[in-house]
């Protein structure tokens, strides 16, 4: 089984990735250990602070075969990230298809504006972040609305996290 973990900045991703890990123990990848890989080997000429649409064009198609290795292998693995297109099945066939569950982690306006001390407090929790003083309260709102209105547009399976953040996934 692939589990792929997407969503907008902040929402827990790599956190919840964690989360199966340490339940299913199934590994997990990170794209960003992936783009930073990438970047520091100098590999690319992508930096830390490209467009997410070019780091997306040039790591979805890396990541999409490693998927389509690990199926053909019948490895699990969790694969977390915000750089997963969301028209990401168009790229596997339906036996491919049938081994994936996806996931868009997805913070509701409400829920941000409540609870935006408890997000910059857990952004931490698995990983250091090195520069975070971006992470706003306006800038994750909008980041949240624009993953919202992706996930509707492109009909993507999305948790929205509303009162509470809880999230529960049987693997």
């Amino acid at each position: 089984m692939i589990v792929l973990i997407t969503g907008a900045s902040h929402t827990g991703k790599t956190t919840l990735a964690q989360k199966l890990l340490e339940t299913y123990k199934h590994p997990y990848l990170s794209i960003d250990h992936l783009k930073m890989g990438l970047i520091r080997s100098g590999n690319t000429k992508l930096t830390p602070m490209s467009d997410d649409k070019d780091l997306t064009a040039h790591l979805w198609p890396i990541v999409r075969e490693m998927i389509k290795t690990a199926i053909e292998n019948k490895q699990n693995l969790i694969i977390e990230g915000c750089y997963i297109p969301f028209d990401w099945q168009k790229d596997f066939d339906s036996e491919y298809l049938e081994s994936i569950k996806y996931y868009c982690l997805i913070m509701s306006e409400k829920y941000i504006r409540n609870h935006f001390a408890d997000i910059k407090k857990y952004a931490n929790v698995i990983e250091t972040r090195m520069d975070d003083e971006w992470c706003t309260m306006e800038s994750v709102l909008a980041d949240n609305a624009e993953v919202l209105s992706l996930a509707q547009k492109h009909n993507a399976n999305y948790i929205l996290i509303d009162d509470q953040y809880e999230i529960k996934i049987e693997l």
